[in-house]
């Protein structure tokens, strides 16, 4: 295994060099100078025009600034960005990354969970109301027109019924007042979800390495009992409000994600869960005498989740690049919305940047099927 990721690893960066050398050099295919756009930047000073074009290498021949561009772009460097000048295009990225993943992940997990029990639920019981009427409303979800979806989401629930927000990442009213930035709550917030699912998965190995799992429902009291300190918690910090403010802001994105996306995986768990039930090892376990539940999780369920987890790791590649539509009807300040942004203003550093960024997260989504794999389906072995 350790030989494979080490093959794995080269293959990556090897592959992250050729995606860097195609968008330079689409980049500079297109009409007018890279060096031009530095020049001709209202917002930068003639000074620090001329130290940004020399310390790329934008006043050398073409071949010197590719060189140029790959140790900047292999030591994390990817310049300035015309649109949030002075700031670096790393920077950038880097606050408007975590608001784009947990966004997607968020929607991701939920989608997830309730494809895969719907899936398996009417796979297992073929024929009754639950299948038709799961398999009607995904389909038609699952083929809606996106914005428009998003927008009668936005219409119904926030401007109609006004439980939500409209848009954006937070209200300017509530924040007025406020001593600490949107980014440090929200920093704090992903802080806090980090140690509540380290607490989660602990909870859940140590009931595991105690043979209690399967037994109780200890585990998940003591887990539905760490998520009800959690608010308590922040109730005590005085920003408890914000994080409250943040959270209802991504109700309506994920919630309309999660209405699009579920039924990919359910049909997927469905037939999947189908293939598996006529394998010999179901039927044996039927024959034991074993209870249907434990056939269905442990026997039928858990084989079947192979082309699932795929199916769900590659869709995280599209978190970023696939976030545009999303992130730009409900104005959520991600990547999306920062790389649309970008195009428009032909900041040419971040959307380099971005897509360089896109291409790193397809590869290790990859490799993270591939290990995944293994642990899964124990007949599979990387030799």
């Amino acid at each position: 295994m350790t030989n494979y990721l080490i093959r794995r690893v080269g293959q990556m960066v090897l592959t992250l060099f050729l995606i860097v050398t195609l968008t330079f050099f689409l980049v500079q295919a297109q009409p007018g100078d890279y060096a031009t756009f530095y020049s001709l930047n209202p917002d930068i000073p003639a000074e620090a025009r001329e130290q940004i074009k020399a310390s790329f290498g934008l006043d050398k021949p073409l071949w010197q600034q590719y060189l140029v561009h790959m140790k900047n772009t292999f030591t994390g460097n990817f310049g300035i960005s015309f649109g949030h000048y002075p700031r670096p295009v790393l920077e950038v990225l880097a606050e408007r990354l975590p608001r784009t993943v947990v966004l997607f992940l968020s929607a991701t997990a939920v989608s997830f969970y309730v494809g895969f029990f719907l899936g398996k639920a009417i796979a297992w019981r073929r024929g009754g109301v639950l299948e038709y009427a799961a398999t009607i409303s995904g389909a038609t979800l699952f083929t809606a027109f996106t914005p428009a979806f998003a927008l009668m989401m936005i219409w119904i629930f926030a401007f109609k019924l006004g439980w939500l927000p409209v848009g954006k990442f937070l209200d300017p009213l509530i924040w007025r007042g406020a001593e600490v930035s949107a980014n440090h709550v929200f920093s704090y917030m992903l802080a806090t979800a980090a140690v509540f699912i380290v607490f989660a998965f602990l909870t859940l190995l140590a009931a595991r390495k105690l043979g209690r799992l399967g037994a109780g429902r200890t585990p998940f009291l003591v887990i539905a009992a760490g998520a009800a300190v959690v608010p308590m918690a922040w109730a005590f910090t005085g920003v408890g409000y914000l994080a409250l403010d943040i959270l209802r802001h991504m109700i309506l994105p994920i919630a309309t994600l999660t209405l699009i996306s579920f039924a990919g995986t359910m049909l997927l768990t469905r037939n999947s869960m189908l293939e598996t039930m006529r394998e010999d090892y179901v039927m044996a376990a039927r024959a034991k005498g074993l209870p249907e539940k434990v056939v269905r999780d442990r026997h039928a369920a858990r084989n079947a989740l192979l082309p699932v987890i795929t199916s769900l790791v590659y869709s995280l590649i599209f978190a970023i690049d696939g976030s545009v539509i999303i992130e730009a009807v409900f104005s959520w300040p991600g990547t999306g919305m920062t790389l649309l942004e970008a195009v428009r203003s032909e900041d040419l550093p971040l959307v380099m940047g971005s897509i360089v960024f896109i291409g790193l997260f397809s590869l290790l989504a990859h490799v993270i099927v591939d290990v995944l794999y293994v642990y899964l389906d124990p007949r599979i072995r990387y030799q």
